[in-house]
């Protein structure tokens, strides 16, 4: 079946082709009327403007490359989402490339593929060390390129969260309520994040004399923090409190101590990171470091697309994180004798007999 053509939108709207471009490419002297007369026959015959021709023909609209980390895991695909809302709003289009593999090579193979479809600039939220993010700018060539997973002292374009704040916050958080055992579950190490978090939580632990008991690496996924907790839990470790490096991993942890028989919060709290949509969905409403998603989708767009119109370097902009309190952090030996924390530990019981 042959593709629909302006010719085709011109004919079924009776109007001139050079009236149906001038509608596409949304110039102003079009009237009202005739502009809805040819979006009707637009949607009628299913027509879909070819943009990357639009872009061989000399039309600047803008196509925002994305290069991102796995869309499995939940905040990059909050922070794609959000993109490619503010995006719409701004009157771009969006094109994803995911990397498939970890290291360097594998972002800047994704890089290659965005250029090949001729974008006019490019967001990399993608973990990069200071000599890896160079080279993928360098890779870029002469299309602006904004980074969003990279370390501030880094010397590219970059928005990014404060991971100094962030882990701050949940090191004073558990300080507050007079947690001495604390428990580290990082990212893995090969991301410039998790090693960001992690130095933080060093830095404020030893800020407020506190060690950590033990110190234990997921892969971001609720079932590598499942397991690491339940590996020590059954090693003997019992600490009173956790800082988990993402909010999925925290999901896994709180399944682990609640099936070795402990209660979250009364026995472990458990701080998160991210504030991911369904973290207060958890049982209970996990406690965690708000990342404002929203904001970063929007923040960067505007400055990529600033930065394609000025072409000058913006640096690096930090944005803002919060603590969100939730019901996964209590003082350490908090005894809850209430009906439904009573109740609650019969049912946990009950489960670990049937499993006997």
């Amino acid at each position: 079946m042959k593709p629909v053509t302006l010719y085709d939108v011109a004919d079924h709207a009776g109007v001139s082709y050079q009236t149906v471009s001038r509608v596409v490419n949304q110039a102003s002297h079009v009237s009202a009327k005739t502009r809805q007369k040819v979006e009707a026959a637009m949607a009628e015959l299913n027509y879909i403007p070819n943009r990357v021709a639009q872009q061989l023909a000399g039309k600047q609209t803008p196509l925002i490359g994305v290069a991102t980390a796995n869309l499995a895991l939940h905040a990059p695909s909050q922070i794609v989402a959000a993109i490619k809302s503010r995006a719409d709003q701004s009157g771009a289009s969006v094109v994803i490339a995911m990397v498939e593999r970890s290291g360097v090579d594998a972002c800047k193979a994704a890089v290659h593929n965005l250029l090949s479809q001729r974008v006019t600039g490019l967001i990399i939220n993608y973990p990069l060390d200071e000599d890896d993010a160079i080279a993928v700018a360098a890779a870029c060539g002469t299309v602006p390129v904004l980074f969003l997973d990279v370390s501030d002292q880094s010397p590219v374009n970059s928005v990014i969260f404060s991971h100094d704040d962030g882990a701050r916050l949940g090191v004073e958080h558990l300080v507050q309520h007079g947690h001495q055992r604390i428990a580290l579950l990082a990212g893995p190490h090969s991301s410039v994040s998790a090693r960001l978090r992690h130095a933080g939580w060093h830095k404020y632990l030893a800020h407020y004399q506190r060690q950590s008991v033990v110190e234990l690496e997921g892969d971001w996924s609720a079932m590598s923090g499942f397991t690491q907790t339940m590996q020590m839990l059954n090693d003997g470790i019992i600490p009173t409190a956790m800082l988990v490096a993402n909010d999925q991993m925290a999901l896994g942890a709180m399944r682990a101590i609640s099936e070795f028989g402990l209660r979250v919060a009364a026995d472990i709290s458990v701080i998160g990171y991210d504030d991911t949509e369904d973290s207060s969905c958890y049982i209970p409403p996990l406690t965690t470091i708000k990342q404002d998603f929203p904001t970063l989708g929007q923040t960067s767009v505007d400055k990529l697309l600033q930065l394609s119109q000025r072409g000058e370097s913006l640096g690096n902009q930090l944005l803002p994180v919060t603590l969100v309190e939730r019901k996964t952090v209590l003082p350490p030996n908090t005894q809850s004798a209430t009906p439904q924390a009573l109740a609650e530990s019969l049912m946990q019981l009950a489960r670990q007999v049937s499993r006997l």
